[in-house]
């Protein structure tokens, strides 16, 4: 079995994780899972960075040891990372055993070999980068990445890596490796930035006490440079074995995903440094684009966080993971708002994916007893064409998956669910149910079930509790996980026999109207309705209105509310009627709307009712209901609407019940 060890970026513990560490993270996590589903023996690091001069500060101003406070924010960091189900195989820390032995071997190595000498150092150092920053890259004094804080002038005796005689070696593997920087435009920069010439870079820092301490041999009065000792966790992840030319199996890195900033330092100084070492070089790097909200980069320092804790809290990590990797573009930049996580958890994941496996396992239900019937009959070209667009996304996401474009693989998942459900409306289980064909029933909501399966494993490493939870409704044995890519190809053989289970809604939908998207604050439909009805029910009960309401019931002890009353003639204007459902689907763009097609004997109608949150559209087709046939026409969301039915409430309105008539009457009677 082929092996895929994939690497982040390891975070600063000086802040609370934000939404660019969880983008990174999921990011990860998604190829990672993919990786798995497509047969490799995946390893995936992450972790903390645990020394520099920010986090001693930091924790100086606490009150507490640097190790203390480390010991309290990699927690934070680590139960982020698993509330966003996060697939780590492990959590490195800076700070461990082995990581600090393997950092002052790779100096060793690099002083036997020559490529390490002492001098005096004097720049620009950008605290919150922990980096020297290039005068040709301040930007009108300040760093470029925190223009908020200002860079503090630094002279220091350091030991410093021969970095300046690596120029040609990097720019020949370069050339002969272009897989090594991704995407292309990283690689351009790089290469651009390398030919302009390179200069040696610290590797040690004399004025702190807070890092991983330099080889004794060597000088015991330095530590290693944050940078430098942060790069090496690849290696002590991978299973490095000091003193030894072993690496264990892991090494080389596949993938190392970190962010476009630090692309200078993965691309040029890592490979830099292995080459000096004599280690073999990662495969590639991919340098991803930044998360934005409302136009600036996320940062502690710069006051620009989003707390993804506090999304995960209110609308769990499928949404947020399923969000970030369609709305931004990888490899590129992308904008965050919480507007468009609404939209997108609505309209992809409520509608979508929850009503297409609602209603599929709905159907099941109702007209199975809850079994996946068995293929019977010929195909139809209808199947055919559902069935080629399963198989066609399989294969392009599994290409786009390999190409690390987790977007456009979104993308190609999509389509299936898409089409899943523009075949329930073409094939309409519920007239062939009404029809007596069995036979065709069945293969129609086989189908249903087999797209479904297939959508769900490739889902599985974007939002994978959903992806369990929709396997486990649909009765199939383990975990989406546990199938390969390429035997999802014949997902189908699984099912016939199988016992579906009904839920509830996978993803409730949001109320947009009462949902703050300044803040972050969302509120399920179902919460704001039951709102709305505790703010009438105050109103209500206000002393004023009580006090009126008293007095009226006091007046009126004995005898009926006269407006209340109708004449036997007004009742006759009422033309009210028998009609059988023949068709329902709901209107599109809308929440509670669902168009029917009545059956009044004489003539076929089309009313439009606000149902849709009490009967799925299969439900209603034979049902025979009462409407008010003579009811004006009107436009219902631009929907001809000609008539009302009639249905009655509970008291808490929580439920509502068509009114039907309980014995056959022909299409059309006159109910009086």
């Amino acid at each position: 079995m082929a092996k895929f060890y994939i690497t982040t970026a390891i975070d600063y513990v000086n802040g609370n994780p934000h939404l660019g560490h969880a983008y990174e993270k999921i990011g990860a996590d998604v190829i990672a899972r993919f990786k798995r589903l497509a047969g490799y023996d995946t390893f995936f690091l992450t972790g903390t960075d645990e020394h520099s001069l920010n986090v001693a500060r930091q924790a100086e101003a606490e009150g507490l040891s640097p190790k203390e406070f480390c010991d309290i924010m990699a927690g934070r960091f680590k139960s982020a990372w698993d509330k966003l189900n996060i697939s780590y195989d492990r959590f490195i820390r800076t700070t461990d055993r082995d990581h600090v032995a393997t950092v002052q071997d790779v100096v060793r190595r690099l002083n036997e070999r020559g490529y390490i000498d002492k001098g005096t150092y004097s720049g620009y150092y950008c605290v919150s980068c922990e980096r020297f920053i290039e005068e040709s890259d301040i930007v009108e004094g300040k760093c470029p990445l925190h223009p908020s804080r200002e860079l503090e002038w630094v002279e220091e005796t350091n030991y410093f890596f021969a970095l300046s005689k690596f120029q040609e070696p990097l720019l020949k593997h370069i050339r002969e490796n272009p897989e090594f920087i991704l995407p292309a435009s990283r690689r351009n920069e790089v290469v651009n930035r390398i030919k302009e010439g390179l200069q040696d870079v610290s590797v040690s820092r004399s004025t702190l006490t807070w890092g991983v301490p330099f080889p004794k041999e060597i000088d015991d009065s330095q530590v290693v440079y944050v940078w430098f000792d942060a790069l090496i966790n690849y290696l002590t992840g991978a299973g490095y074995v000091p003193g030894r030319d072993e690496f264990g199996k892991r090494w080389p890195a596949d993938l190392h995903y970190i962010g476009k900033d630090i692309t200078w330092f993965h691309c040029v100084i890592w490979p830099a440094t292995l080459m000096a070492a004599d280690i073999p070089l990662p495969k590639t790097v991919f340098g991803h684009g930044f998360v934005t909200f409302k136009g600036a980069k996320m940062s502690k320092s710069e006051g620009v966080v989003v707390d993804p804790l506090k999304v995960v809290d209110s609308l769990g990590a499928d949404s947020l993971r399923y969000y970030l990797m369609k709305a931004v573009p990888h490899g590129q930049d992308g904008d965050f708002s919480f507007e468009g996580l609404a939209e997108a958890y609505n309209s992809d994941l409520a509608n979508d994916l929850g009503n297409l496996v609602n209603r599929t396992i709905s159907m099941v239900d109702k007209y199975f007893k809850g079994q996946v019937p068995s293929p019977t009959g010929v195909s139809e070209p209808l199947d055919d064409e559902l069935r080629e667009v399963g198989q066609s996304a399989v294969r392009n996401a599994h290409k786009k998956m390999e190409e690390l474009d987790l977007t456009s693989a979104l993308g190609d998942i999509w389509t299936l669910i898409t089409a899943a459900n523009k075949y329930i409306e073409d094939a309409a289980p519920w007239v062939l149910a009404r029809e007596g064909k069995k036979e065709r029933l069945a293969t129609v909501m086989l189908n249903l079930v087999e797209a479904i399966a297939k959508g769900v494993v490739m889902l599985s490493p974007f939002i994978p509790e959903a992806s369990r939870k929709i396997w486990y409704v649909l009765g199939l044995p383990g975990k989406p996980e546990d199938v390969r890519w390429d035997e999802n190809l014949e997902v189908a053989n699984l099912l016939p026999g199988i016992k579906v289970t009904k839920t509830g809604p996978l993803f409730p939908r949001l109320d947009m109207e009462t949902s703050d998207f300044a803040t972050g604050e969302f509120r399920l439909a179902e919460l704001a309705k039951e709102k709305k009805k505790e703010g009438k029910a105050k109103k209500a009960d206000s002393p004023e209105k009580n006090l009126r309401s008293a007095e009226k019931e006091e007046a009126k002890k004995g005898e009926a509310d006269v407006k209340d009353l109708i004449s036997i003639n007004d009742f006759a204007k009422l033309d009210l009627r028998v009609a059988e459902i023949v068709e329902a689907e709901r209107v599109e763009g809308t929440d509670k709307l669902v168009r029917l097609e009545i059956d009044l004997g004489t003539e076929k109608r089309q009313i439009v009712a606000g149902i849709a949150q009490y009967y799925a559209a299969d439900e209603l087709v034979g049902k025979h209901i009462v409407v008010v046939a003579n009811l004006e026409p009107a436009k219902v969301r631009g929907v001809e609407s000609r008539g009302m039915l009639l249905a009655g409430f509970t008291e808490d309105r929580k439920e509502l019940t068509l009114i039907t008539v309980d014995k056959p009457v022909p299409n059309g009677s006159k109910v009086s």
